[in-house]
């Protein structure tokens, strides 16, 4: 039984990879921002694990306070290995420069970058132990920035830098690290989006959360041999 740990999982990709991991009979420990929303996410869960036999655990740590994890992972009960990390979670305000705030910058980057990079050094220990994969889903605007994505896509660019820099650094540990970059998926994050653009919102327009889970999957799935680096998805024609 491989053990992970996802952030993100309540809805859209993060729930689809949770959601596949405990069909295949994995335990999973699901990153939720307080006790509440953890049980929430558990109960969302809890049929599928009974069902195909996986184990699901809950970890609760707020990503828009990434200085507190440390404090709040003290208290809990926290896995002692990991197959994998699986960075899902992520948040989006779109605005042109001269509009967003230093509220909204600390906000994007804290959830996108600084709390990727935090739960990555507190949970190094237990990816190490096994040679896990650590896995940040990252977006196309980690590799391009638009008008308006200013923000989001800054988190984005350093979120890969991260990933490059933690893959160079953990090569002879043998921990695996991998960027994925979708395109526009179907998700809550993506109603936000046209909302905010003025658009409207049509989900059979972009891609299916699943496609993007099942591409996650296949990174960490990979035998040991070979390692994929980053991978990028786009909707279909």
């Amino acid at each position: 039984m491989a053990t992970h740990l996802i952030t993100g999982a309540g809805s859209g990709i993060g729930a689809e990879v949770a959601r596949a991991l405990l069909e295949r009979g994995d335990e999973v420990w699901l990153l939720a921002r307080n006790a509440g929303r953890a049980k929430e996410t558990a109960a969302q869960f809890a049929p599928v694990a009974e069902e195909h036999g996986g184990r699901l655990r809950t970890l609760v740590g707020d990503l828009a306070q990434p200085s507190r994890l440390s404090w709040a992972f003290g208290h809990q009960t926290m896995p002692a290995e990991l197959d994998s990390l699986l960075h899902i979670a992520g948040v989006v305000d779109l605005g042109r420069v001269d509009e967003l705030t230093p509220k909204v910058w600390d906000a994007t980057l804290a959830a996108n970058l600084v709390a990727p990079a935090e739960l990555t050094r507190l949970m190094l220990p237990q990816v190490r132990l096994v040679r896990g994969h650590v896995v940040f889903v990252n977006s196309g605007a980690g590799l391009h920035a638009n008008p308006h994505w200013s923000a989001y896509a800054a988190s984005k660019h350093g979120l890969k830098a991260l990933a490059d820099s933690l893959r160079g650094e953990e090569a002879a540990a043998g921990v695996r690290v991998t960027s994925v970059y979708p395109g526009r998926t179907a998700t809550p994050m993506q109603v936000k989006v046209h909302r905010q653009e003025g658009k409207e919102y049509d989900p059979q327009a972009w891609i299916d959360p699943a496609s993007v889970a099942r591409t996650v999957l296949a990174a960490i799935d990979l035998p040991r041999d070979a390692h994929l680096t980053d991978l990028t998805v786009r909707p279909g024609s």
